[in-house]
C-alpha cells in the first residue's frame, strides 16, 4: 500500500493548499485572496474618484496572472489524482465483484441496522449508536436496555483497566466466579498478577506492601499457577524491573501484560453474554479489507478461465491468510488429500507420528484395520490412531 498512500498524502497536501515543493507557486487560496484584495482596492479607488485607465489595465493583468497560478495548481491536483488512480489499479489489479443488493427486504435491513447499532455500542461509541438508532426508527430497530447497560459496563471496566484500576474488573469476576470456573478461566489470577506488578513497577515501589498483596491473593491460585507465582515472588530481588535489561524477569515489565489482560477480560465478558470475543463487523473488515475479497475474486477469475467450478459450498478454493486472533479452528491440511481438516474430518496421528485426516486414514486402511503410513515404512492399526488438535 506504500504507492497509493504516498499519492494520497500528496493529494491531501494539495487539497490543504500546501505550496508545491518548488516553493514558487502559491496555493489556490493565496491566489484567490490576493485577487480579492486587488479587486477591493480597485473598487475603493474608483469610488473615491481616483481610479484610472492604467489601474484597470493593471487589474486585468492581475486577473490573468492569478488565473494562471490557479490553473497551474489545478494541474498538480489532477496529475496527483491520476497517479493515485494508477497506483490503486496497480496495487489491486482485480476489481471487486458486484452483486445484487443483499439487504432489500425490511427484515434484512432491520437485522443489518441492528448489527451496526450493536457494533457501535460494543466498541464504546454510545453517542453514535444513539444517533444511529434515532435515525433508524422507521425500521423499528431497537436494542434492549439490558444489552445497552452491559456494553456500558464493559466500556467502563475496560477504561478502568487502561488506567490501571482493576477493582471494577475484580468485582465483576467475583460476581461471575462460577461462570469463570466452568471455563477454567485464569482471569482472576491475571488481575491480581497485574496489580502486584503495577505496585512493583512504580517509580518508588513499596515492596513489603506488594509482597503482602501477593500473600493475600495468590494462595487460591497456587494449584494451577505455581510456576508463575514462584517467578512473581522472586522478581523483587531484581528491581527495578525493565524489559530493556538482561534480568530473567524483564518480560514481567512488558506492556503486553496490560493489553493481554484487557483482551482477556473482554473475551470473558462477551462469552458471559453469549457473544463472540470480537465485534463481527470488525472481523469482517479485518478479513475482507485484509485482502480476502481480492484473493477470492482472483480465484474465481482463474477458475472461469479454466472453465472449472468450485463445488464445495462450505470451503474456499484458495487459502486465505488470517491474523492469529481470527483463527477459530484447526488449520491443518492433509498431506494426502490436500484438503483442509474439519470437525467431521479431523487430523489423526498414526503410531509412527505422521498425521493425516480421518478420511484419508480410512481410505488407506486394509482388511483388519491395518494402515501403511504413506510417508514411512511403519504400519499401524486404525484403532490406535489419535485425534490431534492444532
Amino acid at each position: 500500500m506504500e504507492g497509493p498512500l504516498k499519492e494520497l498524502a500528496k493529494l491531501e497536501k494539495l487539497a490543504a493548499g500546501t505550496p508545491s515543493a518548488k516553493g514558487k507557486a502559491p496555493s489556490v487560496d493565496q491566489s484567490l485572496d490576493a485577487l480579492l484584495d486587488s479587486l477591493r482596492n480597485a473598487k475603493e479607488r474608483f469610488q473615491e474618484g481616483t481610479g484610472s485607465q492604467a489601474m484597470l489595465e493593471t487589474l486585468a493583468k492581475t486577473v490573468e496572472e492569478k488565473k494562471k497560478e490557479i490553473d497551474d495548481r489545478q494541474k498538480e491536483v489532477y496529475n496527483a489524482l491520476a497517479k493515485f488512480g494508477k497506483a490503486l489499479d496497480k496495487k489491486f489489479p482485480n476489481p471487486l465483484p458486484s452483486y445484487d443488493p443483499l439487504f432489500t427486504s425490511a427484515e434484512a435491513k432491520a437485522s443489518l441496522e441492528r448489527t451496526v447499532a450493536i457494533h457501535f455500542l460494543r466498541t464504546g461509541q454510545f453517542e453514535t449508536a444513539e444517533m444511529f438508532l434515532s435515525v433508524s426508527n422507521e425500521s423499528s430497530v431497537d436494542v434492549p436496555s439490558d444489552m445497552r447497560a452491559h456494553f456500558m459496563e464493559l466500556h467502563q471496566i475496560m477504561l478502568a483497566l487502561k488506567n490501571g484500576d482493576i477493582i471494577p474488573a475484580l468485582r465483576w469476576a467475583y460476581y461471575n466466579d462460577e461462570f469463570l470456573e466452568l471455563r477454567s478461566s485464569p482471569l482472576q489470577f491475571h488481575l491480581h498478577r497485574f496489580e502486584y506488578l503495577r505496585q512493583l513497577l512504580l517509580p518508588e515501589p513499596d515492596i513489603p506492601a506488594a509482597i503482602q498483596y501477593a500473600r493475600t491473593h495468590f494462595p487460591p491460585f497456587f494449584a494451577h499457577h505455581s510456576t508463575e507465582i514462584g517467578r512473581l515472588m522472586n522478581c523483587p530481588t531484581y528491581l527495578p524491573l525493565s524489559r530493556f535489561t538482561k534480568s530473567p524477569y524483564a518480560d514481567l515489565a512488558s506492556p503486553s501484560i496490560h493489553t493481554d489482560l484487557e483482551r482477556m477480560f473482554a473475551t470473558e465478558y462477551c462469552a458471559n453474554l453469549g457473544m463472540s470475543r470480537q465485534a463481527p463487523l470488525r472481523v469482517i473488515s479485518d478479513i475482507g479489507g485484509g485482502g480476502a475479497l481480492a484473493r477470492i475474486e482472483k480465484g474465481r477469475k482463474v477458475m472461469r478461465e479454466r472453465k472449472s467450478e468450485w463445488s464445495q459450498a462450505d470451503e474456499l478454493p484458495i487459502e486465505i491468510p488470517l491474523p492469529h486472533e481470527n483463527r477459530y479452528h484447526s488449520v491443518f491440511a492433509c498431506p494426502v488429500s490436500k484438503e483442509q481438516s474439519t470437525e467431521a474430518n479431523p487430523p489423526m496421528m498414526m503410531t509412527c507420528g505422521h498425521v493425516i485426516t480421518k478420511e484419508s486414514l480410512q481410505k488407506l486402511s486394509k482388511p483388519g484395520g491395518r494402515v501403511k503410513c504413506p510417508y514411512c515404512p511403519m504400519e499401524s492399526n486404525i484403532q490406535t490412531a489419535l485425534r490431534v488438535y492444532f
